[in-house]
C-alpha cells in the first residue's frame, strides 16, 4: 500500500550537492567512513551520538549496523527531525485543505494516471497535494523501489521512523525537533516562486525515470551505503532555508539535552555536514565529536 505518512525527506533533495564532492580522488580531512559520531565533553558523564540518516533506507540497513544499534540502546533520549503523531501526519494536513491542484497544468494524462494510481489505496486525497509535495513523494518512491529495491510487501517505514520504533520498544524517550506542519510548509517554501514549467519538467522526468527503471540517480544511495563521505566541514552550507536555519534552531534544543542526558540524535546526513552542521556546532560548543566505525 502506498502512503505518504513519511513523505517528508527534504534533505534528500540536497544529495546531489553532497554527491559532487565524492568524485574527488583526494582524501579530505573531513572525510569519514561512517555515519555515526560519539559526542563527549570534559566533566560531562553523559555520552551522546549523532547518526546521519538516509531517509529512503529502513530496517534492513539499520539492523546491519550492530554498533549503531548498541549506541541507540545505550541512550536515554532519541532526538529526530519530527514525530509521527496521529492526526498530524502529512496526509492529515493535506486532506484538510479545501484547494485542489489543477494537475492538467503540470502532468500529461498518462502521467496523471500513473501518479494517481500510486495513491489508489492511500487515504490521502492526491488532488490536494502540491507539485512540490508530489515531486518529494516520487523522488522518495524512486529511491526506495528502483535504487534500494524495497519489496512492495515490506511493512517498514523510513530509516528515521524505524529508529523511532526501536527507541519506543526499548522505553527510550523520544523528541521531535520540529512538527510535520513545519516540514510540509518547508517543502513548498523551498521552491517558492519556481515557474510552473519547471515543476512540470521535474515531474515529467521523475515519472519517466520511474517507469523506465532508470538508475541514473542511484549513485547517491550507494555512496551513502559505502560511507566514504566527505563531510566538507570547511565549506559553508548552500541552502540557508533547509540547512542553516534549521540546524541553528535544532541546536537550541540539542545543546540543552546533551548536557543532561545521553542522547541518540538521528537526522538527515546533510545536517551533520558543512560549517553549519551539527558536528561543527557541537565542536564549537566545546564537545569532542569522534567518528565511530559501524561497518
Amino acid at each position: 500500500m502506498i502512503t505518504i505518512r513519511n513523505l517528508l525527506f527534504i534533505v534528500s533533495l540536497l544529495w546531489v550537492q553532497a554527491l559532487e564532492a565524492q568524485t574527488e580522488k583526494e582524501t579530505k580531512a573531513g572525510s569519514f567512513n561512517t555515519v555515526l559520531f560519539k559526542v563527549t565533553s570534559p566533566g560531562n558523564k553523559h555520552v551522546s551520538y549523532l547518526f546521519g540518516t538516509h531517509h529512503a533506507l529502513g530496517k534492513p540497513f539499520f539492523d546491519s549496523l550492530t554498533v549503531a544499534n548498541e549506541a541507540l540502546l545505550s541512550s536515554r533520549l532519541l532526538i529526530k527531525e519530527n514525530l509521527n503523531i496521529p492526526g498530524r501526519l502529512a496526509e492529515d494536513i493535506i486532506n484538510r485543505r479545501t484547494i485542489y491542484t489543477k494537475w492538467e497544468r503540470y502532468l500529461e494524462k498518462e502521467e496523471y494516471s500513473y501518479a494517481q494510481a500510486l495513491f489508489s489505496r492511500s487515504k490521502l486525497d492526491f488532488d490536494k497535494m502540491t507539485p512540490a509535495e508530489l515531486y518529494a513523494f516520487l523522488s522518495r518512491r524512486y529511491k526506495e523501489k528502483v535504487c534500494i529495491g524495497k519489496d512492495s510487501t515490506a511493512n517498514y517505514g523510513t530509516l528515521d521512523d524505524y529508529i523511532e520504533l526501536l527507541a519506543r520498544e526499548n522505553q527510550l524517550e523520544v523528541l521531535g525537533l520540529e512538527t510535520t506542519e513545519d516540514q510540509v510548509s518547508l517543502i513548498n517554501k523551498d521552491v517558492e516562486g519556481m515557474p510552473r514549467k519547471v515543476h512540470k519538467k521535474r515531474l515529467n522526468r521523475m515519472i519517466a525515470r520511474m517507469k523506465a527503471g532508470s538508475r541514473d540517480l542511484c549513485p547517491e544511495v550507494e555512496w551513502y551505503r559505502k560511507m566514504d563521505i566527505d563531510f566538507r566541514m570547511d565549506q559553508p552550507c548552500r541552502n540557508t532555508l533547509v540547512l542553516t536555519d534549521r540546524n541553528n534552531e535544532w541546536m537550541q534544543q540539542i545543546q540543552q539535552h546533551v548536557k543532561t542526558e545521553s542522547c541518540f540524535i538521528a537526522v538527515g546526513l546533510s545536517h551533520l555536514m558543512f560549517q553549519c552542521g551539527l558536528i561543527s556546532q557541537l565542536q564549537d560548543l566545546g564537545y569532542t565529536v569522534t567518528p565511530v566505525d559501524v561497518k
